[in-house]
């Protein structure tokens, strides 16, 4: 029998759809990300997971240390669960939570705010009015290629060069009620992007080498009108890459401990699957085709077959071009199909890694033994916070 023999083994009696986790190969994960930064302590990126209980385990881990978050709501959740170091990854307009982080010295101590200039200082300013407490904010600082008109990575900060860096932080320096205590950037041209061809490698290693230089020139401006606490960057995919920068004071990874498909062709690290979902075949529309119930659970990002689940066990299945996964039947086809039944289960891996969660209620997480241990998904925690 496979590992994956035994992960279906040990969760045959669960109903299904159900999200497996092999937790020795979750652990070797861990540990592979911990070797590859090199030292540099890593953030737990939430979003890349999704689950608290493993959140909360990983961060128990040598090497690791807080939280990236993904919404404001989330990191006020996540402080109120003992979570102490939290960086929101994103910019936040949520009256709500933003009244609840004013509200408490406890919620303003462990949450650090992410801006990109001053509007997003009026709109914090909108919300609580210009006399609040001092707020933990970080400058995000777009860590794209540009070459000529060509843009190279995520949109995300305005704020790109030296210049625009010290005229944001000068500008989030002299006003009332925010304290700037980092900057940070996500190269997910690097970090996010695997190495599928020479032409990919090259555009790779020149963008790593002129954001380590522009970084560097960044973040001695800021420093020139800021104590700054934290110098975030990286990500999964550039840890080893990032982690040698010595102006970085801090990493940050998530879809590395589950590694889902868009992360199988690295030449870094070698990809450890660890995360999975069952479905039950529930028909047999021809010789050579099995169906399963429900999984269409596709990625977000652009359209096309990178962002589609993949069928891995048993091997030698693929989806059919004209279904793909539907919202609740999905055939397979291939020679392995002859072999399925009604009541017989199909693996699956997930194009991203936190994603996934939000399908579920629990993840099962399968132990070298066989031993099963679920634990909920923020979905299961009754969370959704996008």
């Amino acid at each position: 029998m496979t590992r994956l023999d035994d992960l279906l083994s040990a969760t045959r009696d669960l109903p299904a759809p159900l999200a497996v986790v092999d937790e020795p190969a979750l652990a070797a994960n861990a540990d592979d990300l911990v070797r590859r930064a090199g030292g540099v302590p890593i953030r737990v990126a939430s979003k890349s997971v999704r689950v608290r209980g493993v959140v909360a385990e990983t961060l128990a881990r040598p090497g690791f240390a807080g939280v990236m978050s993904y919404s404001l709501a989330e990191s006020l959740w996540l402080v109120e669960h003992g979570i102490d170091d939290v960086l929101l990854a994103y910019p936040t307009v949520d009256a709500a939570a933003l009244r609840r982080l004013a509200a408490d010295d406890r919620h303003r101590r462990a949450i650090t705010l992410m801006v990109d200039g001053l509007p997003a200082l009026d709109a914090i300013d909108r919300v609580l009015g210009p006399r609040h407490p001092d707020l933990q904010v970080c400058l995000d600082v777009d860590a794209s290629y540009k070459i000529g008109p060509v843009h190279l990575g995520v949109r995300r900060s305005p704020v790109h060069s030296v210049r625009q860096a010290r005229r944001a932080a000068e500008a989030i320096v002299r006003r009332p009620g925010f304290d700037l205590v980092g900057v940070m950037f996500y190269d997910a041209q690097i970090a996010g992007l695997p190495d599928t061809s020479p032409a990919v490698r090259l555009v790779k290693s020149r963008s790593a080498a002129e954001l380590a230089d522009r970084r560097a020139r960044v973040v001695d401006a800021v420093r020139g009108v800021a104590d700054l606490r934290l110098v975030n960057a990286g990500g999964t995919g550039s840890l080893e890459v990032t982690g040698d920068d010595p102006c970085v004071t801090e990493l940050t990874a998530g879809s590395g401990l589950f590694t889902p498909t868009l992360f199988d062709s690295y030449d870094a690290f070698a990809a450890r699957p660890a995360a999975y979902f069952a479905l039950d075949v529930v028909r047999r529309p021809a010789r050579d085709v099995a169906t399963c119930f429900s999984g269409g659970y596709i990625a977000s990002g652009p359209t096309g077959d990178a962002r589609r689940p993949t069928p891995v066990h048993p091997p030698g299945l693929d989806l059919i071009g004209t279904e793909g996964a539907g919202e609740v039947q999905t055939p397979v086809r291939g020679r392995a199909a002859r072999n399925l039944a009604p009541g017989d289960r199909v693996l699956f891996r997930h194009a991203k890694a936190g994603e996934m969660c939000e399908r579920f209620d629990a993840v099962h997480l399968v132990d070298a033994d066989g031993t099963v241990r679920s634990l909920p998904t923020y979905r299961g925690e009754g969370k959704n916070f996008g």
